[in-house]
This record gives structure tokens, sequence and C-alpha cells, in this order.
């Protein structure tokens, strides 16, 4: 499945609202956090080859490419990229199962608002910014490019986007495949969803991805969905599939078989991630998601930084 390019439209007036405000809160508690001359949400490697260009007078010879040149018979350097120079794709999934909450927020309020910490952050410096969106029938690509105006229409994009009844969703997995197709370039690749679809649909892409790009996936996730409430009779509806099932929640042992089959879920989907080599981060509707957000980022450098020391005295 291929994804859609699709044109930004202007951000509407009442999302522009809800994301200025949380841009102010973001750089009122994140600002110098996540970002600086590090490739993405933590350290990341050094300059990287960039495009090459003909030789002029001046250039340092030892970036001359022997290689173009010789195909070319004219000299040509190979310019670098900066670490500040960094790409960063959003994988954002907007399928019906983050649509439920059952706090102040629902887990696609939580998703949106950690898309925006993390954009809002990148974005920073002439750092490019892309979006993949899980939404109906195709994943929508949203090619990386530079400036406030694209982050907030991005964001606008992730904030409307939602499945409709006619089109099946598209799930975690297409969407992975397809921005390992488009993400060419080194960078930075956050994937957000609850992570609901089965890991063997989506793990193998994920290893693709942490091939070239430094990974973080933040997972979403609802209270209600680790715990039920002793709460008598409640009737459930699976939103991607329409399936309603009613469940006594008065029972004490469903209430303990509801919990041990949630822990046995949120497991296998700790261990894929992991086993793909990527960060983790799981955010929760009734938590602090911006102090999970900056706890994780400043534990994940102190380790990179006393990595990197060690390993200076050797």
């Amino acid at each position: 499945m291929t994804g859609t390019v699709r044109p930004l439209p202007a951000v509407d007036p009442r999302v522009a609202s809800v994301l200025r405000r949380l841009e102010l809160d973001v750089s009122r508690r994140l600002d110098g956090l996540l970002h600086g001359d590090h490739r993405g949400l933590v350290p990341g490697h050094g300059s990287e080859p960039g495009e090459a260009r003909p030789y002029v007078p001046g250039d340092d010879v030892r970036r001359i490419d022997w290689n173009v040149t010789a195909r070319t018979t004219t000299p040509h350097i190979r310019e670098t990229v900066a670490d500040r120079e960094l790409e960063c794709w959003l994988v954002a999934d907007r399928t019906a199962s983050v649509d439920f909450g059952t706090t102040e927020q629902t887990k696609a309020d939580l998703l949106l608002s950690a898309s925006g910490a993390v954009s809002l952050l990148t974005a920073r410096g002439g750092n490019r910014l892309g979006a993949l969106i899980c939404g109906p029938d195709k994943p929508i690509i949203i090619p990386a490019r530079q400036g406030r105006a694209h982050t907030m229409a991005i964001l606008s994009r992730i904030a409307t986007t939602a499945c409709v009844d006619e089109a099946p969703p598209v799930s975690l997995g297409e969407t992975l495949a397809q921005l390992n197709a488009v993400a060419r370039r080194r960078g930075l690749v956050v994937v957000l969803s609850d992570f609901l679809d089965d890991p063997e649909g989506w793990r193998r892409q994920l290893a693709a991805l942490r091939v070239r790009h430094e990974l973080l996936c933040i997972e979403v996730v609802d209270p209600r969905e680790l715990v039920l409430p002793d709460a008598g009779v409640l009737t459930l509806i699976d939103t991607e599939t329409g399936r309603v099932r009613e469940i006594n929640t008065s029972n004490r042992k469903i209430r303990e078989r509801y919990a041990a089959e949630a822990v046995v879920q949120r497991r296998d989907i700790t261990s894929a991630i992991r086993a793909a080599g990527a960060d983790h981060i799981q955010l929760r509707t009734d938590g602090d998601w911006l102090a999970e957000l900056a706890g994780h980022v400043s534990s994940r450098r102190r380790r990179s930084a006393n990595t990197n020391s060690v390993g200076g005295r050797r």
C-alpha cells in the first residue's frame, strides 16, 4: 500500500488556539531540554555525508568525493550535514482506538500533545519535520520541511484526521513500512500510538526503521485499558470493529482476569519495541505527560554522556 501525499490546508482557528496554548505550555516546561546540538530528543551521531557539489577554489581537498569525481570527470566535494540539521518524522496513529478516554483527555488528545512537544522543539534551528498519519484508506504523507507554519499545519492535520466508518483503518505496520521507503535520510523517527495492533504486524517494520534512524516509541494509554472499575454492568464497544459486549464489572474474578490480560498485552508491546532497539515511553491520560517525557529524555542523555565519558578515557 502506498501513502497519499496531500497538501496541507490552512490551520483551523479553533485548532490554532489549542496549538498556541500547547506551544506555551511546552515552551515553559521543556524549552532547552529537547533540542540543541544533538540529532534528536537524545544525543545522536556525529556529522554525516550530505550532497555532492563541484569543487571550487578554497574548498578543503580532503572533502573531495573521488567516486563522484571519477564518474563525472569533474572534481566534486561531499558536503556534510551538521547534527543540528535534524530530519524528524512523526508517525501519528489516528485510528479509531485512540479516540478512547475516561479522564479529562482522550488518548487522541494526549497523542496530539506529545506530538506537539516533539515537533515544536525539534523544528527549531533549521530542523525539518515530516509526518505519516495512520488515517482512513491510506497513510497520509506530509513531506519534511522547515518552518513554524509547516509544523503547526502538521499538528492541525493530526488533530483533525479521523477514521470514517466506510474506510478500513490503516495498520501501524503498513504506515511504518511506508515511512521506511520515504525517510531515506538518517534522522529521528517518533512513533506515537497505543500499539494495540498485533505486535507481529509491526515489529519487523519497526526494527527495519531502527537500522537507519534513531527511534522513539511513545505509547499512549488510558487507565481503563489496564484496570476495570467496579461499576456494575458496562457496555463496551470496539471502536475499530464496532463489536459490542456487556461485562459485569462487579464480578471480582472478571476484573482480575481483565487486569492480568492487560499486563500480558502491555508486556508484549514493550518486548516488541525493545527488541527493535527503540526507546520507549508510556504516557497515561491521567498522568503528567510532560514530566514523564522530560524525565525520560534527561535520563537518556545522562546515560549517553556517561558512556561517552567512559569511552573517552579508554
